[in-house]
């Protein structure tokens, strides 16, 4: 078995309820299910009983057991170290990125810090690979007290556990804050029964208990296992007989039981509490590393057996508590002084070479005062923390550092960096007050524009409002003269805030950034992809196409081929601005692909977003929608908020009005909540689209001309066009043609000149229609956009009913409808299925599907099965294990009436969208 802790098997009063809940659990495991359970309950309650009695009865089962401990929960990845240490064997079964993530963060080997969410990938796939053998138990005690990195990497974990035969337990105690596991399954554990109460009460009282005694003790505690065991112990017979000296106010349950601890504690050899104490500071447990720092304090090994003889410790290869109240007991029955001498102890103890952030840790706690030397060992033990994806414990390691600093100015420095990490971490909270720390008076200019830069940055991310800009542009402003490359980065952060906030009005606010970035000075030759992409979306805010172009196409050009995140996101958006879709959808590509080969978890489901809008313009809705399940996936894993603009297009073009209103109304809620602009602009845009496809064209106008305010999206120039043409008030639409007119005319694209062909056909007549419409046929052909293609088909087709040439408006309406069933697109081919019926043509029905509709999850992962994809690389990429990669293939197959993998792409395209796509080695282009 992995990790046993010793346990004495005890009798569980009642808990049926709890026990049944566990047994369930169990049962799942063995059926080849898992599950995940979380004991709530105050110390004491017995959360600790119910986990021994799973580990008793898991026969069958492989246990891993770690207990969280308060004093090392800022030593990033150590509890899950604990728990995954006798796996590590396995390391190698897993796929390369999640084999280096995991061992980087376990300091096992160096390299780039990695993505937190791609460690907690690795683990589920190394749990998943032990439980191939033998079902698993994973059980975590105290988890409230786990380091953040270790309780944040189980949680993902926990949430994409499915069909891999492990089970999960976390008991947590409340009311500690434990955020990381919430809103996974849960189990609250009360005290005992009145019965079961007193039954236990008088198994610890052999000399009897008043009965009026006996029952304020129970209703004290309130049926408290741990409480009804130990409490007694501090009365006296006389108390318990009848009551006398019975104190009357108590403080609360959990403090009075360690105060008897305490009592117990003081009682002991003074030796035998120093020997103690050394065991509650080092939570590891490790019996010969306790030993060693025993023998520094000149502690015999005969100190022991007095603790162990009053039931208070367990000692053999590892070192266990009977309770965690008795660690707490101890650690506060101790003198400053002493607890001082046992941190140096221990830290002589410990390899510098093996263990340096433990180390310098417990150096840190034995200084009496500040020491630049301790200091210097705690920022170096922080940037190893660090480089293993620790950025809390950095971020905590630098600010006991600048505690022990002497020096101002250093101090200042250090609690600078320590913010800079906690930001890296979305720690806002924490960053803000390590920067409140710093000592304004002795900051130098390049620190204090850091200062700037991180506040403002806060800003934005927290409140997203109008302020951020500005303020982003102020700290920019003051780096320029001291670092150039930050100052440029700071400015395309401005950028980015800006857009962000762009809607209704907030245009002037765009404008001023972009001023401020063409203002700034240039970036040191030779200029980088990144310089080109923010001159160039600079020039484009600040000076108009005509100015833009040019320099964003070089940009796109530099950028093909770039592995750096940030500089790929703002070339996409260049790619869009500018209507490029080829650059789009190849740039888009190429963010997800670094984005996921770099584990980037955090940035990939934004890249999944834009790759999802070039994606849906093509016309395949369903794989828009599986990269939508795949950015969902990954934020419900990570447990990041998720925010998906796709998400309210792809309902647009669906065209399901009920669906729709309530995703844009979450969205919309979401949005005005945080202040960002671009998300309210891309509703309005998305609902344009839908009105449009209804045939509700006044709803439609009026929601494009919102999302057509200056500084927003230009892609809903055409849906403005359309729905005041079809409103009849083609006069609205002359100064959004002209937009519309130089940005075709200056980029060249033919996505653009071919949206402007099909809008001046709609506001135009007789022959000059017709050959505008031609026009935007055979330019809208040249380029992988189906979608508008299609869409433009159905306008000519109307154009040409109106003119009363049925027969010629049948044909352009019958190839429109054709295109947009398969898409998926319902509003829009049932438009195009009544106007051909007005020409005397009832549209053919859909083709019925061959199966059940797939899940979105299920869609996804039959597309990259068809692609060639194995299980294991579907797993890396949809955030599962390869178990339940296969487990959700066999209800494909099954929905499908199909039996393997190859018979995939024979489905046909109505049931689960454009899963018969070219597999890998057989890719052609596709119609």
């Amino acid at each position: 078995m992995l990790g046993i802790r010793p346990t004495s098997r005890r009798r569980l009063y009642d808990r049926r309820s709890e026990r049944g809940a566990l047994d369930r659990l169990l049962a799942a495991v063995h059926e080849g299910r898992s599950g995940v359970l979380v004991l709530r309950g105050e110390a004491g309650i017995g959360k600790t009983a119910l986990l021994d009695y799973a580990v008793e009865t898991a026969s069958g089962c492989r246990l891993a057991r770690v207990t969280g401990v308060e004093s090392e929960a800022e030593l990033s990845f150590a509890g899950l170290h604990r728990l995954c240490g006798e796996m590590l064997h396995r390391l190698d079964h897993l796929p390369g990125p999640q084999r280096h993530a995991l061992s980087s963060a376990f300091g096992l080997t160096r390299g780039a810090p990695p993505d937190r969410f791609l460690v907690g990938l690795a683990v589920l796939s190394l749990l998943a690979d032990v439980a191939e053998e033998q079902p698993l138990l994973c059980v975590v005690e105290d988890g409230h007290w786990l380091d953040q990195a270790s309780a944040q990497v189980l949680a993902i974990a926990a949430r994409r556990l499915h069909a891999e035969s492990v089970a999960m337990l976390v008991a947590i105690r409340e009311p500690c804050a434990s955020p990381r596991f919430e809103g996974l399954p849960e189990l609250r554990v009360p005290g005992l029964p009145g019965r079961d109460a007193r039954e236990l009460l008088a198994s610890v009282t052999p000399g009897g208990v008043d009965a009026r005694v006996g029952e304020r003790i129970v209703a004290e505690t309130h049926g408290n296992p741990l409480a009804l065991l130990e409490l007694p112990r501090g009365l006296q017979p006389a108390e318990l007989a009848a009551g006398f000296g019975l104190p009357g106010a108590l403080p609360p349950v959990p403090d009075r039981i360690e105060q008897t601890f305490t009592r117990r504690v003081e009682q002991l050899p003074v030796a035998t509490r120093l020997l103690l104490l050394v065991a509650a500071v080092e939570p590891t447990g490790q019996a010969q590393l306790l030993w060693r720092a025993a023998g520094r304090l000149g502690i015999g090994v005969d100190a022991v057996a007095p603790a162990v003889a009053d039931g208070l410790v367990e000692f053999g290869v590892r070192v266990a508590f009977r309770h965690p109240l008795v660690r707490s007991a101890v650690y506060g029955a101790a003198s400053p002084d002493q607890r001082r001498t046992v941190h140096s102890a221990l830290a002589d103890a410990i390899d510098p070479g093996h263990d340096p952030e433990r180390r310098a840790w417990h150096r840190a706690n034995a200084a009496a005062g500040p020491d630049e030397a301790v200091a210097d060992e705690l920022e170096g033990a922080a940037a190893g923390a660090r480089g293993r994806g620790g950025l809390v414990a950095a971020a905590t390691l630098l600010e006991r550092a600048a505690a022990l600093t002497p020096d101002p100015a250093r101090r200042a420095e250090r609690l600078l960096t320590a913010a800079d990490s906690q930001l890296e971490a979305g720690s806002h909270g924490a960053a803000s007050r390590l920067l409140d720390g710093a000592d304004v008076g002795r900051l130098d200019e390049l620190q204090h524009a850091r200062l700037e830069r991180m506040r403002a940055w806060i800003a934005f991310v927290t409140r997203r409002g109008r302020d951020a800009p500005s303020l982003l542009v102020s700290a920019a402003r003051r780096l320029e003269p001291l670092d150039v490359r930050l100052a440029r980065e700071t400015y395309f952060e401005a950028l980015e805030a800006a857009i962000a906030a762009a809607f209704h009005g907030s245009g002037p606010v765009l404008l001023e950034v972009a001023e401020a970035v063409r203002a700034a000075p240039p970036a040191h030759e030779p200029a980088q992809a990144s310089d080109l992409v923010l001159d160039g979306l600079a020039r484009l805010w600040s000076e108009g196409y005509a100015a833009a172009v040019p320099p964003l196409e070089r940009a796109l050009g530099a950028c093909r081929h770039s592995d750096d995140l940030r500089t790929l996101h703002s070339a996409v958006r260049a790619a869009r601005e500018l209507w490029d879709h080829e650059a789009w959808l190849t740039l888009g590509t190429r963010w997800v692909e670094v984005a996921r080969a770099a584990g980037a978890l955090t940035l990939l489901p934004l890249a999944l977003n834009h790759m999802t809008g070039a994606t849906l313009m093509t016309g395949d809705l369903d794989a828009g929608e599986a990269l939508i399940e795949e950015a969902r996936s990954i934020t419900t894993a990570t447990g990041s908020p998720y925010i998906s603009y796709a998400e309210v297009y792809l309902a647009a073009l669906r065209g399901v009005e009920p669906t729709y209103d309530r995703i844009a109304e979450e969205m919309l809620e979401d949005a005005e909540a945080r202040g960002e602009g671009y998300a309210i602009t891309t509703i309005e845009y998305s609902t344009a689209i839908l009105h449009n496809g209804l045939g509700k064209y006044g709803t439609a106008l009026a929601a494009a001309q919102r999302a057509c305010a200056p500084g927003t999206i230009s892609r809903a120039l055409p849906e403005l066009i359309e729905a005041a043409a079809r409103c009849g008030r083609p006069e609205l639409a002359g100064p959004f043609l002209e937009q519309l007119s130089e940005l075709a005319h200056c980029t060249g694209a033919e996505l653009a000149l071919g949206a402007l062909a099909c809008s001046r056909a709609l506001v135009a007549e007789g022959r000059d229609a017709e050959d505008l419409f031609h026009e935007a046929l055979d330019r809208l052909s040249r380029t992988r956009v189906r979608l508008h293609l299609a869409r433009a088909h159905l306008l000519y087709g109307e154009w040409l009913r109106g003119e009363q040439r049925r027969l010629d408006a049948r044909e352009q309406l019958r190839t429109a409808h054709r295109m947009l069933v398969p898409m998926g697109a319902k509003a829009f081919s049932d438009r195009a299925a009544r106007e051909l019926l007005a020409t005397g043509e009832r549209a053919p029905k859909p083709r019925a599907g061959s199966g059940g509709r797939l899940t979105a999850q299920e869609m996804q992962i039959a597309r990259l099965a068809n692609e060639g994809l194995s299980n294991q690389e579907i797993g890396a990429r949809l955030f599962l294990s390869p178990r339940t990669v296969e487990y959700h293939l066999h209800k494909v197959f099954t929905k499908l009436g199909i039996g393997s993998r190859t018979e995939l792409g024979n489905v046909p395209p109505g049931v689960v969208g454009s899963v018969g796509q070219p597999r890998r080695g057989d890719r052609g282009r596709r119609d």
